[in-house]
């Protein structure tokens, strides 16, 4: 087994469509090619490594480089697209269970904020907010999300929000609402249960001070969070912008997306 930040054939053959094409005639040194740079964009997300401290050797560029391009290609939307077309595959395969969501939020440490400097290096806010999203049969959807809150009472505005039909043909993608939402203590609040039923969601929520009668069905959630901690570059916010950390979120659900396929698809 090689090394994970290989990107093998099958994989680039989901990345090369969604990247954006280069301008014709375009002045300058050529480029390192995109395949190149992503395996190094990985390699930081997989070690936790700085940018700075990427090794040379590796031929993956500089680490401003990979940093440059990776900002380029979140701007352009590519690892959300990248994410809808691995989401598809696994439609495909019948992999998701889009009947049931759950719903949690992740604490993560952050080294330097969520300040907007334009490179690193930049001195950025020591505060970092991320919505929580909808987590399905273990697999992570559009912008799962870390959040560094003192507390544990969430928002559950994006419960109640439908889904749209992307993720395959039409015919058997998710439906507008599912038909159950899974959530811990954090989300006990009768505004949020009375806002799910009237979108015909039933609310699975453990109530406070009770026993947590949901564990059992939570764990898909709490798998996804851990799956997402082993990028070690995750573990630990290091990244000042929001963008940059959220491109990188959305690259690691992609890649755990991938590793779902079954392998006749791979």
């Amino acid at each position: 087994m090689g090394a994970p930040w290989v990107v093998s054939d099958e994989l680039w053959s989901r990345v090369e469509p969604v990247l954006p094409v280069r301008p014709a005639g375009r002045t300058g040194p050529k480029p390192l090619p995109d395949r190149q740079v992503l395996q190094g964009i990985l390699f930081v997300l997989y070690t936790g490594i700085g940018w700075e401290d990427l090794p040379q050797e590796l031929g993956f560029g500089s680490g401003m480089t990979c940093w440059r391009r990776l900002r380029d290609w979140q701007e352009a939307g590519v690892f959300d697209r990248l994410h809808e077309v691995l989401l598809a595959e696994l439609n495909a395969a019948a992999a998701i269970d889009w009947s049931r969501a759950c719903v949690d939020a992740s604490h993560v440490r952050a080294k330097r904020g969520a300040g907007h400097g334009a490179e690193p290096g930049r001195p950025g806010q020591d505060r970092l907010e991320a919505p929580c999203d909808l987590r399905r049969r273990g697999h992570p959807p559009r912008g799962a999300a870390h959040r560094r809150q003192p507390q544990r009472h969430h928002s559950a505005s994006a419960a109640g929000r439908g889904h749209p039909d992307r993720y395959g043909d039409g015919e058997a993608g998710p439906a507008a609402n599912p038909d159950v939402l899974v959530a811990d203590r954090g989300y006990d609040y009768d505004t949020y249960r009375d806002a799910l039923r009237r979108r015909g969601i039933r609310p699975l929520i453990s109530r406070r001070g009770t026993r947590d009668n949901v564990q059992a069905a939570r764990w898909v959630v709490e798998q996804t969070l851990a799956l997402l901690h082993q990028f070690r570059r995750l573990a630990t916010r290091w990244e000042r912008r929001t963008d940059i950390h959220h491109g990188l979120l959305t690259l690691a659900t992609s890649i755990i997306c991938w590793r779902r396929l079954p392998n006749r698809i791979r």
